[in-house]
């Protein structure tokens, strides 16, 4: 979630989801290994909307930088498919494998494997010498794959492909793939396009990679990016929100089956009287959000969450927790967090809420992240009285739960920003 910065702390926060564009680069954004103007001017418009850029290629860099002389508008690259990381504006360049063995290329050469290139990392030759790479891979006995891309051969280390390249990526960049968009058009781009939250074949896309789309352009190549572009920039894909059900958060039954709750949505109340079943309702949905691998901050006023699992406790009875502490916690996209109040007086825990919560809304301002904001006992934080600095609450409370034995004690201006309600008992 994004609230742009030049918005922070307005009360009409334009609200972001998707933060960072990841793209393969032949036969998506370029067109006969080149791009157009249109699709470099859409680039250049993503950007001015505060989003990021990552480009994952399976070129070498050296070739990349030779047809491609706007690199700078990405962050990072990944090249040599998931091999190498590329840092445009330092110029700096990291292996994220070991480089090929000599005796493989050797080998190679000998059985009259050609044309063949070597990088950093991958050794790519074409169809039909597959079957060569194979038995040579085979004979020395080495720990090597092959991938395929419409006739390309490509060799690079076990586990090493385009996903394991954006994922060091995002890691540097302290990004969730929950945040990510990746398009792409070929068999190599599988691996990327499934860790995204957002998976987009352009048009020209081969069959078996629009099969596992959530999103199918209608242009090609380029157009079909720039199109992507656009549509983020009008509404974050979210007419898209509805195709992704492999994302949606499983909480609970009813007699029409599971009952879900979307990833990304509004303000949820769980309410009910004590021993009602609400404590046990939260905790699926937090359990789902684990699952998922959703970031969330737990907020628990009563030590009721301590030994939750998948989570790192902050504060206890006879400390209260430091404010910098749960928040460089959270810098972590791979870590949850509980903040325990326990160690809070009551009548201090809605001034503390408040300086958190400022510090999430920034956080989510720079990574769009934690996703969600669980509150046990939320009459304790946002009491009827709570006042809150001006503009800081936002019109829309995204991705968050509010659980309370008391809804009536919550402020005003909270329970008007309330969009689900799961009464309990």
């Amino acid at each position: 979630m994004l609230l742009r910065a030049d918005h922070v702390g307005q009360g009409r926060a334009s609200v972001v989801r998707y933060h960072l564009l990841a793209t393969d680069y032949d036969g998506t954004l370029a067109h006969g290994g080149a791009v157009s103007e249109r699709t470099l001017d859409a680039l250049k418009r993503l950007l001015g909307s505060g989003r990021k850029l990552v480009m994952v290629t399976g070129r070498e860099l050296p070739d990349l930088k030779r047809v491609f002389s706007h690199l700078d508008l990405f962050e990072l690259v990944v090249a040599e498919n998931g091999a190498l990381l590329h840092r445009p504006a330092t110029k700096a360049t990291e292996r994220l494998a070991a480089p090929p063995p000599p005796e493989f290329v050797a080998q190679l050469r000998e059985r009259g494997v050609g044309p063949m290139s070597v990088g950093e990392v991958v050794v790519a030759t074409w169809e039909p010498h597959s079957q060569a790479v194979l038995d040579a891979i085979r004979d020395l006995g080495l720990e090597l794959q092959v991938i395929f891309n419409k006739g390309a051969v490509m060799v690079l280390p076990t586990g090493v492909n385009k996903a394991s390249g954006l994922a060091a990526a995002l890691r540097e960049l302290k990004m969730s793939p929950h945040n990510v968009v990746g398009v792409g058009d070929a068999e190599n781009d599988h691996s990327f396009m499934k860790l995204c939250e957002v998976a987009v074949a352009v048009e020209n896309a081969l069959p078996a990679v629009k099969d596992t789309a959530d999103l199918i352009t209608e242009g090609d190549h380029g157009n079909g990016v720039t199109e992507l572009v656009e549509h983020l920039l009008r509404d974050d894909l979210a007419s898209v929100a509805p195709r992704l059900a492999r994302r949606r958060l499983t909480f609970g039954d009813d007699a029409r089956g599971e009952v879900k709750l979307e990833p990304y949505g509004g303000c949820v109340l769980i309410c009910g009287a004590s021993a009602s079943g609400k404590s046990t309702v939260a905790r699926r949905l937090v359990e789902s959000l684990r699952e998922q691998a959703y970031q969330f901050c737990l907020v628990d006023p009563e030590g009721d969450y301590e030994t939750l699992g998948g989570a790192v406790v902050v504060g206890k009875p006879t400390a209260p927790p430091p404010l910098d502490e749960a928040l460089q916690l959270l810098e972590d996209v791979g870590v949850n967090g509980v903040v325990c109040l326990t160690g809070v007086p009551i009548s201090d825990r809605p001034g503390y809420f408040v300086d958190l919560f400022s510090g999430l809304l920034q956080m989510r301002v720079r990574y769009g992240r934690p996703h969600w904001l669980v509150l046990d006992e939320a009459h304790h934080l946002m009491p009827a009285a709570w006042q809150p600095p001006i503009g800081m609450l936002p019109d829309h409370l995204r991705n968050m739960v509010l659980v309370t034995v008391h809804p009536e004690l919550l402020a005003r201006e909270v329970l008007q920003r309330v969009t689900h309600v799961i009464a309990a008992g």
